[in-house]
């Protein structure tokens, strides 16, 4: 009976290691796009105040 508890494990451990990667893998890109978001939002924020400051000196 132990040596079938050893095979299930040596059994599932590749998949449960592959979907271990992938999820590092998927959350790093979707926070690289959170944060990449954020700073492009940042950028056209500023933009539109100085389109907006422009306008209200000309």
């Amino acid at each position: 009976m132990d040596e079938f508890w050893a095979n299930a494990i040596w059994s599932v451990a590749p998949t449960v290691l592959i979907g271990l990667m992938f999820w590092f893998v998927m959350r790093a890109v979707v926070r690289a796009d959170r944060h990449e978001r954020d700073a492009y939002a940042r950028i056209e924020a500023e933009e539109r105040a100085k389109r907006t400051g422009e306008h209200r000196a000309a």
